[in-house]
């Protein structure tokens, strides 16, 4: 059988600037940097930082996952965000 030719993963072409939306719950914190029309860059949420139960809810947890979905974004070419909290 003959192999077939790899795909090289396409690099997503963002802008510098964009936008950082926070959505705190009592039970979670999810945060989303999406570009300045609102297309989706990185998306974190303190449950999928390894968090479970109610350490989910604390500041800790929140600010690893911030944390972690800030280094995904600077490795994109993200620069700069306008924070949004909800």
């Amino acid at each position: 059988m003959a192999d077939k030719p790899s795909k090289k993963k396409k690099k997503k072409n963002i802008e510098p600037h964009g936008v950082a939306h926070i959505k705190s719950t009592f039970n979670n914190t999810h945060i989303t940097l999406t570009d300045k029309y609102g297309n989706v860059i990185v998306w974190e949420k303190a449950g999928t930082s390894g968090f479970k139960g109610s350490r989910k809810s604390t500041a800790y947890a929140a600010t690893m996952a911030a944390e972690k979905a800030a280094q995904a974004a600077l490795s994109m070419g993200l620069a700069s965000v306008d924070v949004e909290v909800k």
